[in-house]
């Protein structure tokens, strides 16, 4: 029983992604199949109508009374006014209309039945997808930002498997839901419902909560759960950056600040303006991309690589593509290119 409780609350909120048929389209199919079971019936009745008496009838029985028995006999009503008599009339009720009864009431109260196994196949999947899910990402929040997160993440390869949605509004859920997403109902500060996520499985998340408080609270949350996964977050006040990083955040991107810098760069430098978003703007004209060198670049300088390099990390730190210790590359460089996205969607290599 306890085991039962532990699991029922472990899969509260958990709703993972998929195609549920129309009401419509599920009644249709019931009556399409409950015809479908009527006629054979009908004529397995007719054709062996020899083996069968009509009480008030000692001759052989037409096609209305095989609909009738067929009636009488799959609603399981049977007023015995028409029976098999002959052996074989017998064995095929035994064997074939017996069965096709069952169906028949299946059908019948398909609804009741379509609810309870929906809520057992739902338990399998979400079972089946804790006991999978494995360096997935956590996004918490659906709002704009999450959703333009998202759509970043797909466009760097990411599937929607991969990705999990953290997000208190039921319906933004359903809506990820709508889109191939698996999403969890509840406070992405709660330490209960980011284990549900399994987020110290994960391998990144991202915050992009709408109140910087709620940034905070779920940032020292994730890393009190998972010390070492990479957190990316956003922070609407750029004075909240800094306690951002003290609780915990990798990456902290200041959303009010940085929009206003492009706000105040699109007056003098509109062209700016543009090659920023385009850059930010995955897999369509320009792309940032981080990647580590590769055996034939080493050695080089960063300027004689085809792609445009804008910094290199080595040694745990970053230095400028034109800062002077950097020499040239080495081994274990990581660099941050730009390269083109052309239109038949691979980037140019």
């Amino acid at each position: 029983m306890a085991s039962e409780t532990e699991a029922g609350t472990e899969h509260t909120g958990v709703q993972l992604a998929h195609v549920e048929p129309s009401p419509i389209r599920q009644v249709a199919r019931r009556i399409v199949f409950a015809v479908v079971v009527f006629v054979v019936t009908v004529l397995l009745v007719y054709l062996d109508r020899a083996g069968y008496r009509d009480l008030e009838d000692l001759g052989e029985i037409t096609l209305l009374d095989a609909a009738y028995y067929a009636t009488v006999t799959l609603s399981t009503t049977g007023y015995g006014d028409i029976t098999p008599v002959t052996e074989q009339a017998r064995l095929v009720n035994l064997l074939v209309i017996t069965p096709l009864r069952v169906l028949f009431l299946i059908v019948l109260i398909g609804t009741t039945l379509e609810a309870l196994t929906a809520r057992s196949r739902e338990e399998f999947r979400i079972r089946r997808w804790r006991s999978r899910v494995r360096q997935h990402v956590i996004v918490c929040g659906y709002g704009t930002k999450g959703r333009s997160a998202i759509r970043s993440l797909q466009a760097s390869g990411t599937p929607l498997e991969q990705i999990v949605v953290v997000d208190p509004d039921p319906r933004a859920i359903d809506e990820a839901n709508s889109v191939g997403l698996h999403g969890i109902v509840g406070d992405a500060g709660r330490t209960d419902v980011l284990r549900r996520a399994h987020v110290e499985r994960a391998r990144a998340v991202i915050v992009a909560a709408n109140r910087d408080d709620a940034s905070v609270l779920i940032t020292l949350t994730v890393r009190q759960l998972n010390p070492s996964v990479p957190i990316t977050t956003s922070v609407r006040e750029e004075e909240n950056a800094a306690l951002l990083r003290q609780s915990g955040a990798d990456t902290v991107i200041t959303t009010s600040a940085t929009s206003g810098r492009l706000l105040g760069l699109s007056t003098d430098a509109p062209r700016v303006v543009a090659t920023v978003e385009d850059l930010v703007t995955g897999g369509q004209g320009l792309d940032l991309q981080q990647r580590r060198v590769t055996a034939g670049e080493v050695g080089l300088g960063p300027r004689q690589l085809r792609d445009i390099v804008l910094s290199v990390t080595r040694g745990g730190r970053t230095l400028r593509f034109d800062d002077p210790l950097i020499g040239t590359l080495e081994p274990e460089d990581v660099l941050v290119v730009v390269r083109s996205h052309p239109p038949g969607g691979q980037i140019a290599g």
